[in-house]
């Protein structure tokens, strides 16, 4: 049950504001039970996602372990028992999505980096289904760099310089290639594309020089349009192989935003108001200034200079009928002038102070002309956070001003926003302010032995007790990783407490997160309160709030998995009593059955079954007829935005990440002359000339792409029937009356791994299609035995993306292919008291340990042991969770690793 804290506190304090309470006001009444309303039916969801690392490299895995909770109340979700997880590539393109199970708002897994990806800025995005009625600037969505070791050792550094002349922006662009040894790629060919927002707007050669640098100028005359992408290179290492480099384009200037936000959001004449103010480079991050305020007649203000992160905050009092101008001064010596936002000739402004240890002041006051205007009308207070309401108060205009000092230990952790409404009940000031987390879980992970060395186990005891210091229960997640290797500045983290309660409420891109988390102290403190006025809120609007104007709500909290549907016939004719038979292949096998309503439809409940199943769908009506129509309710998949994040984009990514690269690089090189690996990794970003076509979803036994010739979707983009997009590109395949045959004999037919009637060819879509192998060669077409030996021909149709439904031209017939349930795979960890492990091969993990699924038992503890790895020095264990009552934890320890004697 969530709690629903409602507080009436009159304020009494003689000629001040806010004088007497008023009771039974309709109007605060109606807007408590809207909110009520609204939290009762648009329950908000948040995810966090704890990896085990930073960033990764290709060949790699990222193991996650997912917290879904209320947002209202902390604790995890009973909504929602699936959770989805979306790899995005720098093209704003899905790679992978895994469907997670959840377990009482947890679940884990893992996405392997396969040598067919390519290093760059990638994106994990993590939503439920219920979360999608919200819009994605809800979900769960950080970038994650990708460097790359393995399919080649390339590394560039490039640097930008911008020039602008009027509307048109000139970038030159300085790119260095070299090696992963620091060594340059002198007199080698370059071939460049740019491109802005997917629109490509220059291209051209050049030729490295002795230090391997070219440079690249391109000219962006429509900055309003577009003003990031990204900058292909391709540098011919030898003859026949180019390696191919994606560089992210943040900006095409290198123009500095500053913006004012007068506390509560209006600057009124006559009322002395802090006004914070924030500054951002081209690209998105904050940049320390200076300068000064003058008013219309060039008198000046007040001095004020940026604090932290391009954020800083000064105070004056406006002037009637004056206008307001900030001077800044930049690092580079350039002067810009700003107005400052129109000043409000009569109003008020609300302000919150928490920088007065244990109490917080708020101050509510009116200039003179407003007071006069709005005496006696009623003005009301209000104070939530996450979603419950924790201060309301509410007087008549008396006075003009007033200051109320009350108790922090009030205020929940997180963030509380603060709203003053006027007499009809409409939003006229807001501030939002943070109340550092000390409702939470005291954890502590001990190791067992003072010093330990490389290869030796390690064991730590885990401790957790609640807020009142009993023990408890709670789900934990675990990683340790090689320090020395994984190096990341602290307060850039992503944490469970800055995201949960912090970063998950707030409009715009923060940078930085846990430097406010990471050894809080008052100028930290008081840089948090800067940052809340820079910063909005962003879960509901309160004017929605009090006309009901809500969200609509098109998807339901996914409880189980299912398929849905119709059956009709003719002109959509629903099917009444027919029948719907389910037949899946996969790893698990099944047939199931189910009639139709009398609306023509069905549903199958309470499925369960893993990613990559098909399933054939058969329809028949009441009689056993088969000329009727399926369609299945499906939810559509979530489409991708533009990242919004470019501030996070790392430019040169492999040169960022050398120590981790070369470390990779070195425990490739020693598994493949162990035999561990093959050198039969795909190069993908070694492109070889004339390579054949990438083929990535394949039933070829020979494996995808392994054929005579190879025809994609592009290749069909204009055919009208497959027979005629096949007639004439392959030598030896003739189609004679819709038949194929090759070198005289009849082709087989294999649409999607199976054998079908040779007549079906003429009958598929090509817009259904993914790819088609054509196997002549005895080297290819031997596997499949006597089947083989008139050649084969074989089609992959586009069920690689997920809810696909594919067309088995057949009556009453479809194939599905779903989003099925993930089954994480298990971090292995050597043994090495196991005397059979082969101690010859090096052991340079970085990510030492990851465990999931820790639970402390009824005493609050738990215990989890592993090995180390060949790596010396600083180990990094990090422990994160919550326990049932919505109560987080967070523990960082570090321990020594030794060399082995």
């Amino acid at each position: 049950m969530k709690k629903n804290i409602i507080l009436f506190i009159s304020f009494v304090l003689g000629a001040f504001f806010f004088v007497g309470f008023i009771q039974d006001d309709e109007a605060i009444k109606k807007l408590l039970i809207s909110f009520q309303k609204f939290n009762n039916s648009h329950t908000q969801e948040k995810v966090y996602l704890h990896t085990d690392k930073p960033f990764y490299a290709i060949g790699d895995e990222i193991w996650f372990k997912a917290y879904v909770i209320d947002a209202q109340n902390m604790g995890p979700t009973p909504q929602s028992n699936y959770l989805y997880v979306d790899l995005i590539n720098s093209r704003d393109s899905v790679k992978k999505t895994l469907k997670l199970p959840l377990i009482a708002g947890f679940g884990w897994g893992n996405f392997e980096l396969k040598d067919s990806l390519k290093e760059g800025n990638y994106r994990l995005r993590a939503y439920t289904q219920w979360m999608r009625n919200f819009g994605e600037e809800y979900f769960y969505d950080r970038i994650i760099k990708v460097g790359d070791a393995w399919t080649n050792q390339l590394i560039t550094k490039t640097d930008y310089v911008f020039e602008k002349k009027g509307a048109t922006e000139t970038v030159t662009a300085t790119i260095n290639f070299s090696n992963i040894e620091g060594n340059p790629y002198p007199n080698k060919e370059v071939t460049y594309n740019v491109e802005l927002d997917f629109r490509a707007i220059a291209k051209g050669k050049g030729i490295t020089d002795s230090d391997g640098n070219v440079t690249v100028k391109f000219v962006n005359d429509k900055p309003f349009l577009a003003k990031s992408g990204r900058l292909t290179t391709s540098l011919k290492i030898a003859e026949n192989t180019i390696v191919t480099k994606y560089i992210p384009i943040k900006n095409t200037s290198n123009d500095t935003d500053v913006q004012f936000f007068p506390e509560g959001g209006d600057l009124v004449a006559g009322l002395r108001g802090r006004v914070a103010f924030k500054t951002l480079n081209s690209d998105g991050l904050g940049e320390e200034v200076n300068g000064y305020l003058e008013d219309n007649e060039g008198i000046k203000i007040t001095n004020f200079k940026t604090q932290h992160l391009g954020m800083g905050v000064f105070s004056f009092t406006p002037g009637l009928g004056k206008t307001y101008q900030a001077v800044i001064s930049f690092k580079d010596g350039s002067e810009k002038k700003f107005n400052l936002s129109i000043i409000k000739q009569e109003g008020l402004i609300l302000s919150v102070n928490s920088n007065f240890g244990d109490s917080i002041n708020v101050k509510i006051a009116a200039n003179q002309a407003f007071a006069e205007k709005n005496s006696d009308k009623i003005f009301t207070v209000i104070a939530q956070n996450s979603g419950n309401i924790v201060y309301t108060a509410k007087s008549k205009l008396i006075g003009l001003n007033f200051v109320a000092k009350l108790a922090k230990s009030r205020f929940p952790d997180g963030i509380t926003q603060f709203t003053l409404f006027d007499d009809q009940m409409l939003p006229v000031a807001e501030r939002l302010m943070f109340t550092m987390p000390r409702n939470i879980l005291t954890l502590e992970v001990n190791t067992d032995q003072n010093e330990y060395f490389q290869r030796g186990k390690t064991k730590l005891n885990i401790k957790a007790t609640d807020p009142a210091g009993k023990p408890v229960f709670g789900s934990y997640s675990v990683s340790v990783t090689d320090e020395t290797k994984v190096e990341q500045n602290e307060d850039e983290e992503i944490t469970i407490f800055n995201y949960l309660l912090f970063t998950s409420d707030l409009k715009g891109y923060i940078e930085k997160p846990n430097y406010y988390f990471n050894k809080t102290d008052e100028q930290k403190l008081a840089d948090m309160d800067v940052l809340m006025m820079t910063q909005g809120w962003r879960r509901f609007n309160w004017k929605n709030i009090y006309y009901e104007t809500f969200p609509a709500l098109s998807f339901n909290p996914e409880k189980t998995t299912f398929i849905k549907g119709r059956l009709t016939t003719g002109k959509s004719k629903p099917v009444i009593d027919g029948t719907i038979t389910l037949l899946s292949s996969g790893s698990i096998s099944s047939l199931i059955q189910a009639k139709t309503n009398a609306k023509g439809e069905f549903l199958i409940d309470s499925l369960f079954y893993p990613d990559s199943t098909r399933f054939v769908i058969q329809g028949r009506n009441a009689k056993g007829g088969k000329n009727v129509d399926i369609e299945l309710y499906i939810n559509p998949l979530q489409i991708v935005t533009k990242n919004l994040k470019t501030a996070d984009l790392t430019t040169n990514i492999n040169q960022s990440m050398l120590a981790y690269l070369k470390n990779s690089k070195t425990q490739y090189e020693d598994w493949l002359k162990n035999g561990i690996v093959n050198r039969s990794i795909l190069l993908n970003e070694v492109v070889v000339v004339d390579t054949k076509p990438l083929v990535e979803n394949s039933n070829n036994l020979n494996g995808a792409g392994n054929a005579d010739r190879v025809l994609t979707e592009k290749d069909l983009e204009f055919a009208n029937t497959i027979d005629q997009a096949l007639q004439g590109r392959v030598a030896g395949l003739q189609i004679i009356g819709g038949i194929a045959y090759i070198r005289g004999s009849q082709a087989q037919i294999i649409l999607d791994g199976i054998f079908v009637d040779p007549e079906f060819l003429s009958s598929i879509n090509p817009r259904d299609v993914e790819s088609i192998e054509i196997l002549k060669s005895i080297s290819y077409t031997a596997i499949y035995g006597g089947r083989g030996a008139g050649g084969i021909i074989i089609i992959n149709t586009k069920r690689g993306k997920s809810n696909y439904t594919v067309n088995n031209y057949a009556p009453g017939i479809i194939t599905y292919y779903p989003i099925g349930v993930f089954k994480p795979k298990e971090f292995y960890v050597p043994n090495y008291d196991d005397p059979k492990l082969n101690n010859q091969v090096s052991d340079l993990r970085t990510t030492i340990f990851w465990k999931p699924d820790v639970i402390t038992n009824a005493t609050g503890t738990g215990e989890v042991a592993f090995f180390n790895a060949d790596g010396v020095g600083k180990y990094k264990v990090v422990l994160e969770g919550m326990d049932l009552n919505g109560h987080l934890g967070r523990k960082v320890i570090r321990y020594q690793v030794k060399p082995k004697n």
